[in-house]
């Protein structure tokens, strides 16, 4: 029985889990500061989106923890969806918007999860691509050996 699940992207999983609190942490310290210096709809939008990435990343985490692991493709497509749909967009719009007033230490928080993101959009997807193939293929080997055993003759 072949392992299908992925060192690099269980790695990158857990590495994250430690970040996203750090990362957090630094955002909402950064929001504080800045937030009297933002125009309105701008405020709108960052609380929105903390608010959006806290929720989103919890629920994304826990799927690629189980999606990997337990090598379960509908919790790895959903993994992979959240990183690619959601969360990437809104990191990049928080990195390159100059509206927002980016301070250093937030473009770098920024840049370290967005690296983040994108790795696991890669190693995900190849992570799937393998577990789908192999599934597959053990799908139809099971029904080649039911069908020969039905065969009349057979035996």
């Amino acid at each position: 029985c072949e392992i299908l699940s992925s060192l690099p992207l269980q790695m990158s999983l857990y590495f994250n889990v430690y970040f996203f609190p750090f990362w957090w942490v630094i955002t909402v310290a950064i929001l504080c500061l800045k937030y009297p210096a933002l125009s309105d709809y701008y405020k709108f939008i960052l609380v929105t989106i903390m608010i959006l990435v806290s929720l989103t990343e919890l629920i994304r985490l826990y799927l690629g923890y189980v999606g990997n692991l337990l090598e379960k493709v509908p919790e790895l497509a959903g993994f992979w969806l959240l990183t690619l749909l959601p969360q990437l967009p809104v990191i990049l719009f928080l990195l390159f918007n100059e509206g927002l007033k980016i301070h250093s230490l937030e473009r770098a928080v920024h840049i370290i999860f967005a690296a983040f993101l994108a790795f696991q959009v890669v190693a995900a997807f190849l992570t799937l691509k393998r577990m789908v193939n192999t599934l597959a293929s053990r799908f139809r080997l099971t029904e080649f050996h039911r069908l020969e055993e039905q065969r009349p003759g057979a035996g």
